[in-house]
C-alpha cells in the first residue's frame, strides 16, 4: 500500500507539472472556445474513446454518469492521467512540428450506498494555444485583402460531479453536472495597405451544463448505455485595447485601452450519445458507440467558419485472460480502437473532420484490486489541404493511472 502511495504522488507530480504546460497549439484552437479535450479515463483511450455501456466497476467511466450505479462495494477509485503530443502542420507549400504535454484529468470515486456512488473530476475543457501568422483574407464584398497575424492562450478548465444509482439488477441512471470557466487572451493584428490595427482582448467565460444517462447490463457479457448532454449557454464577456498604427505618417494612436464589453455568449448543443458492449467467450470486448451534436441549432458561427452537426463514430477491442492468472503477464489487458469525428466547423464548404486509432495495454499495479498504469498510443489526422486549410497530423501517448482501494473490510486472520 505504501509503494502505491509513492507511485501515486510521484505520478500526481508530473501531471500536476504538466497541467501547468497544458497547451493545445493547433491552429483550430483558435475557433470558438478553442480545441476541445479528450480527456479519456482508465483505459478508454485505448478502445478508440468508446465505453457508454461500460460499467465504473474496475475504474472510473466519465462517459456516462450511470456507470457508477455498478461500482463495487467498498472501493475507492482514483484516476490521474497526462498526454504528449507530436504534431506537424501542412498546407501544401510549408511545413512545421510542434511538441507539448497535455493534462488530461484528475478524479475520484467512491460508493454512497449499496445502490449507488458519486465521482468528482476535473480536466480541461478546452484549450486555446495558437500562432497564426502572415494569413491574406479576403475583405468581404471587395476585390481587396488583408493579412491577419493572431497569437492565443488560455482555455476552460472543467469540474464534474456525477451520481449514479442502480435500480434493480441490471438497470442504472445517472446524472452529472459540469462546471465550466476561464478566459482566452487573444492578440490580432489586421494590415490593409500601409495601415496596421492592433487589437488585445481577454476573453472570459463561466457556465454549467447537465448530463442524463442510463445503463442496462442484459446479462454478464451484453450491456447497452446512453447519454445525453443539455444544451446551455456559456456567459462571455471581455477586455478590449486597440492601437492604430499608419506607416506612411508613422503615428500611432490609442483607440481604447482595457475596455470592458459584453460580448456574445457561447452556446453548447444538445448531445445525445449511445453504445453498446458484448464480451466473447475467448474474454474479447467489443465497445462501440456513435454520437450527435445539434450545433445547427445554437444558431452561432464564427467570423471565419460555420458551426454544423457533429457525428463522432468510435470503436474498440480488448482482451485479457481473465481465466488464467498464475502470472503477471497474463493479467495485462490489451487494447485497439478507431474514432471518427466529423468535426462541427465547416470553412469554405469544407468540414474540420478528425480520424484516429489506437493501441494500448494496462498493467496491473499489485495483486487483488483493479489498480492498473494504463499506457496508450494514438495516431491521427484532422483537417485537410484544401481550399488553404491546414493538414495537422499527431503522434499521442497517453499515460493515466487508475488506483482502487478497498475501505471498511475487516481484516481476516487464521
Amino acid at each position: 500500500m505504501k509503494n502505491k502511495i509513492v507511485f501515486a504522488g510521484f505520478f500526481i507530480f508530473l501531471v500536476t507539472t504538466a497541467f501547468s504546460q497544458s497547451i493545445s497549439s493547433s491552429p483550430y484552437s483558435i475557433y470558438g472556445l478553442g480545441s476541445l479535450y479528450d480527456s479519456d479515463f482508465g483505459s478508454n483511450a485505448s478502445i478508440g474513446s468508446s465505453g457508454i455501456a461500460l460499467p465504473s466497476s474496475s475504474s472510473i467511466n466519465n462517459l456516462n454518469p450511470a456507470s457508477l450505479g455498478f461500482m463495487a462495494q467498498n472501493h475507492f477509485l482514483f484516476d490521474v492521467g497526462g498526454k504528449s503530443i507530436f504534431s506537424s502542420y501542412e498546407n501544401g507549400s510549408n511545413k512545421e512540428s510542434r511538441n507539448n504535454i497535455q493534462f488530461s484529468h484528475i478524479a475520484l470515486a467512491f460508493p454512497v450506498t449499496p445502490k449507488s456512488a458519486v465521482s468528482l473530476a476535473l480536466k480541461p475543457y478546452s484549450s486555446a494555444t495558437y500562432k497564426i501568422s502572415n494569413l491574406l483574407l479576403p475583405v468581404e464584398n471587395s476585390t481587396e485583402g488583408y493579412i491577419l497575424d493572431a497569437a492565443g492562450t488560455g482555455g476552460l478548465n472543467d469540474v464534474s460531479i456525477s451520481y449514479g444509482y442502480k435500480i434493480g439488477k441490471k438497470l442504472s441512471l445517472g446524472l452529472s453536472t459540469n462546471f465550466l470557466f476561464g478566459n482566452i487572451t487573444d492578440d490580432r493584428s489586421y494590415t490593409v495597405a500601409n495601415s496596421v490595427t492592433s487589437i488585445n482582448k481577454t476573453s472570459y467565460y463561466n457556465g454549467a451544463r447537465v448530463s442524463l444517462g442510463g445503463q442496462v447490463q442484459i446479462d454478464s457479457t451484453l450491456a447497452f448505455g446512453v447519454n445525453v448532454k443539455s444544451p446551455s449557454q456559456v456567459k462571455a464577456s471581455k477586455t478590449q485595447s486597440v492601437v492604430s498604427y499608419n506607416a506612411s505618417t508613422l503615428t500611432s494612436t490609442t483607440v481604447e485601452t482595457d475596455t470592458d464589453y459584453d460580448v456574445n455568449d457561447y452556446y453548447l448543443p444538445l448531445e445525445v450519445g449511445v453504445g453498446f458492449s458484448k464480451i466473447f467467450k475467448n474474454n474479447l470486448n467489443l465497445t462501440m458507440d456513435y454520437s450527435k451534436s445539434l450545433w445547427n441549432s445554437t444558431s452561432q458561427s464564427d467570423l471565419y467558419g460555420t458551426y454544423i452537426n457533429q457525428d463522432k463514430f468510435a470503436m474498440g477491442f480488448s482482451y485479457n485472460k481473465t481465466n488464467s492468472i498464475r502470472t503477471y503477464f497474463d493479467r495485462i489487458k490489451y487494447s485497439t480502437g478507431f474514432n471518427y469525428d466529423t468535426g462541427f466547423l465547416e470553412i469554405d464548404n469544407k468540414r474540420i473532420s478528425n480520424v484516429a486509432f489506437s493501441v494500448g495495454v494496462s498493467l496491473p499495479v499489485e495483486n487483488r484490486t483493479f489498480s492498473a498504469l494504463n499506457v496508450t498510443y494514438s495516431y491521427g489526422q484532422k483537417g485537410s489541404i484544401s481550399n488553404g486549410l491546414i493538414k495537422e497530423n499527431y503522434h499521442k501517448i497517453s499515460v493515466n493511472l487508475s488506483l482502487d482501494a478497498i475501505w471498511f473490510v475487516k481484516r481476516k486472520f487464521d
